[in-house]
Parts: C-alpha cells; structure tokens; sequence
C-alpha cells in the first residue's frame, strides 16, 4: 500500500504543477542601436635614427645625405597641416660647422602628397623651416580622396658645406621635424 500512496501523490503533485504552468511562450525583439565617431585631424611621423653625410670624394665640395620621411595624416577641411625642420642642437664639439651660420641647408622632392618646399632652405637653429604642406581634406591611404600611398613620404636632401677653415672631427646636430594637421 505504500507504493501506490506515494505514487498518487507524485502523481497529484504533478498534476497541481501543470494546471498552473502556462503553454510556453517565445518572445523576439529586434533592437536597433547607432554608433558613431568624431575622426579628428591627426598625423604621424617616421624618419630614420640618424643621417651620415659623406663627402663627394672631391676636395672642399659639400658633404651631403638623404633622408625619406614617412607619414600619415588626416587633415579637417577648413585645415591642412605641415611637415616643418628645425636644427635644435648646432654641430658638436665646437670648432666644426655652424647650423645657426647657414652651414647646413636642404631640399625637399618627390612628396607623395602635398607640396614640398621649393629651392633650397637653410636648416638653421632660429625658426622651423617649410619640408611640406599639406592640403585641406588631406588623408593617406585608400584612394579616391585620399592618397593612394600609405603611408605617405617625402625626400629631404641635405647639404653641408665643407669649408676649409673648419677643424678635422667628428661633429653631430640635432634636427627636430614636426608634423601638424589642422
């Protein structure tokens, strides 16, 4: 007898269960959600470790080298922006050849988007000194209104006169170049 009770009562409590649990149901909603961003104008800059200048072969002719800035950049509209140099630290030790007395000038060429500086410019240790300038709307990568280059670059060729009241040595001057985007 005392399965069958157990039994009914399993079976009653299953029952009350079901009379109250209701049929299952499904529910979907779709929810929609926006998402946005402000690109600001921005801009990055690459230049190698350092620049050697090496000497023609000829006597007294100028030492030169070449260095390739790579950059990306993003400029408003009403903006535009610039790749600028400044010698910030002269030629060390002293004796050796003088930025800041016009010793060490540059030319700018094959900009892949922009426009570099024209003829020669002195590289001095007074103001920053035009390398390139770049448009409004400007972007790198990605065609269309942007440049197909990414990233972007340009060639400095620098030129340092070898004068022959300057001591023999080793001499060594900081340049700072500056990206902006407006």
């Amino acid at each position: 007898m005392g399965a069958p009770t157990r039994h009914r009562i399993v079976s009653c409590v299953t029952a009350a269960i079901a009379a109250f649990c209701q049929p299952a149901r499904c529910d979907s909603i779709t929810v929609t959600q926006s998402v946005s961003a402000e690109l600001a104008p921005a801009a990055k800059l690459s230049v190698p470790a350092s620049v050697p200048l090496t000497a023609s072969g000829a006597a007294f002719q100028p030492f030169s080298g070449t260095l390739t800035l790579s950059f990306r950049v993003r400029s408003s509209s009403a903006g535009g922006g610039a790749i600028t140099l400044q010698t910030t630290s002269d030629f060390s030790p002293s004796g050796g050849p003088s930025a800041a007395g016009g010793a060490l000038t540059y030319l700018c060429s094959n900009g892949t988007l922009g426009t570099p500086c024209t003829g020669r410019q002195t590289a001095g240790t007074g103001a920053q000194s035009s390398v390139l300038t770049i448009p409004p709307a400007a972007c790198t990568g990605g065609g269309g209104a942007c440049s197909a280059s990414n990233p972007n670059s340009i060639q400095v060729y620098f030129s340092l006169e070898n004068d022959s009241g300057t001591a023999t040595g080793n001499y060594a001057a900081q340049i700072t170049f500056v990206i902006s985007a407006i």
